[in-house]
């Protein structure tokens, strides 16, 4: 096999997925969530609609989740650009890309950049490869800090004595 060539994995291909179904809802000006709760209904019913992976699905309610962060990110690293100047794919892989870098662990970072690129390199301009890895680059450093402080954070209940279920005095919620 060529290296023009690779055999794409499901990830890969559940990526692809969410960056169709994110900029689709970013262009209709819906709630990606929502989008794709109807097009996982639609798959049901006919098979001439692509499936919505759970992975796809995972990546497009965590993107929406951390939007805000995830934009202020993205922004903070862009040189003489802005987020709405970018094309709006280039913006749905960013998107995605740093969801994973910040909000997965089973994913390492530079597998969340490659992804990225090999994206981009898909279903972008022909400068645009370049300029996520540059960016991607740059947001990668950052990636340790967040997941830890993520981690940290849902550490805390359980250190307390508490879990998401229970209230500050460990009684049962439920």
């Amino acid at each position: 096999m060529s290296g023009t060539q690779k055999k794409l994995g499901a990830r890969h291909k559940a990526r692809k997925r969410a960056v169709d179904l994110l900029f689709e809802a970013e262009a209709r000006d819906t709630h990606p969530v929502d989008l794709a709760a109807d097009r996982v209904a639609l798959a049901v019913r006919d098979d001439q609609v692509a499936p919505v992976p759970p992975y796809a699905q995972t990546i497009i309610r965590g993107v929406a989740e951390h939007l805000d962060e995830i934009d202020r990110t993205i922004a903070d690293h862009l040189h003489e650009w802005t987020l709405d100047r970018l094309p709006a794919v280039d913006r749905a892989i960013l998107r995605l890309s740093v969801w994973e870098l910040f909000h997965t662990t089973d994913v390492p970072p530079v597998v969340a950049v490659d992804e990225a690129v090999e994206l981009a390199k898909q279903l972008s301009t022909d400068d645009s490869p370049a300029f996520i890895n540059g960016v991607l680059g740059q947001i990668v450093a950052l990636a340790d800090q967040v997941r830890a402080a993520a981690a940290a954070t849902s550490a805390r209940p359980a250190a307390e004595g508490r879990t998401p279920d229970t209230d500050s005095a460990g009684t049962d919620r439920a």
